[in-house]
């Protein structure tokens, strides 16, 4: 009988242990395919003062929704310690994925190391977060072509290229003034080196010139892409530099908030009449006011990025992530955060002029035609 017991407890103890390894086992295992269902996804967005981000965060939201995940999303009002704090409070919520459009992207390296300890895979949103080995996807628009754009479009207003890309008619000189993003957003430098990749032989040559002479990518940013800075900036531009009667003939602008500033301070020193027309003014996101402008022969361009095309392979990424799978990118070599390349997926973005909004912005279905009214 003893010997029976014995027999009885080894087995059982042997049971057991078979049971903690399979348990074990499972726990190291990447999630089954329906594992994920109803995970927390933390969204942040920097800020609601720019619809284009309003439009992120609404399609990622919706997207992930339809697929069964929860959302918490948030905007941090452009405010580096909010945007901080709500990735803190959506890790101890207990999300499983983190979607990212930073404010400042060196400033969440604590928040993603916290992260990281909890095995929560991090997707940069459209900015690159910089200085951490703890992010990893990258989706965003290419976006040194976005400069390259800006600065086609800028040719292409002056005269100096067609829209086909062949050369046009006019020789200049022409004096053209220099914006560039926030420094703190790492996109900010890709479109202004894509811009100055193109500006660069025609401002070597004398075609193009910068007349104030500031050109260096730190004294044409604007901070926080503020658009009253913006303004100030242009306005202090043409006191300063246009006295003598010189005129501006183009303004590099990397986005559409800037844009609508630059024109302000252009139309309170007399430009925007039959005698004195706008310069050129280029611009990015297609924002609804900017479009208008376009419409009305104010703003020359703006490049358009199909927000509904980030948020959908965004979500792909994260829905593949949450499932144990890998996924899908396009570019491994080109957005080095300054620890780690970040497998990247990159979008094309596209021209918009006065002659073929209808066919990109309203045709798409991004707008209707009453929104442009």
């Amino acid at each position: 009988m003893m010997k029976l017991t014995r027999i009885a407890a080894v087995a059982a103890l042997a049971l057991a242990l078979s049971a903690c390894g399979s348990s074990q086992k499972t726990v190291d295992q990447a999630p089954s395919a329906g594992s994920s269902a109803g995970a927390l996804v933390g969204v942040t967005m920097p800020t609601k003062s720019s619809e284009r981000w309003i439009h992120d965060g609404d399609n990622i939201k919706a997207s992930l929704e339809k697929l069964g995940y929860a959302v918490d999303l948030q905007y941090a009002e452009n405010d580096i310690p909010t945007q901080v704090n709500q990735i803190e409070n959506q890790i101890t919520k207990g999300a499983k994925l983190l979607v990212v459009a930073s404010i400042d992207g060196t400033a969440l390296t604590t928040q993603l190391q916290e992260a990281a300890d909890k095995h929560i895979p991090v997707i940069a949103y459209d900015r690159l977060i910089r200085n951490s080995p703890n992010v990893d996807y990258y989706a965003t628009f290419d976006n040194f072509k976005v400069g390259v754009e800006q600065a086609t479009s800028l040719l292409v207003g002056l005269g100096l290229k067609r829209p086909d890309g062949g050369d046009g008619t006019a020789t200049g000189p022409f004096n053209i003034e220099l914006f560039a993003g926030s420094p703190d957003d790492n996109n900010a430098t890709f479109f202004f080196n894509g811009a100055l990749s193109v500006l660069k032989p025609y401002l070597d040559r004398g075609t193009l010139r910068v007349k104030s002479g500031q050109t260096d990518f730190n004294t044409v940013a604007i901070l926080r892409w503020d658009p009253a800075t913006a303004q100030r900036r242009m306005e202090d531009l043409l006191t300063t530099t246009y006295r003598g009667g010189d005129k501006v003939n183009g303004v590099l602008s990397p986005y559409d908030g800037l844009s609508i500033g630059i024109l302000s301070a252009l139309k309170s020193n007399g430009y925007g009449t039959a005698g004195q027309p706008y310069p050129t003014v280029t611009g990015q996101d297609a924002e609804v006011a900017s479009v208008k402008s376009i419409i009305a022969g104010e703003q020359f361009a703006t490049v358009y990025k199909d927000t509904r095309q980030l948020a959908d392979i965004t979500v792909k990424m994260a829905d593949a992530a949450l499932k144990g799978g890998k996924p899908e990118v396009n570019n491994t070599t080109d957005y080095n955060n300054g620890v780690k390349v970040v497998p990247s997926y990159l979008l094309q973005p596209v021209v918009v002029y006065k002659d073929n909004y209808q066919k990109e912005l309203i045709d798409s279905g991004y707008y209707t035609a009453a929104q442009l009214r």
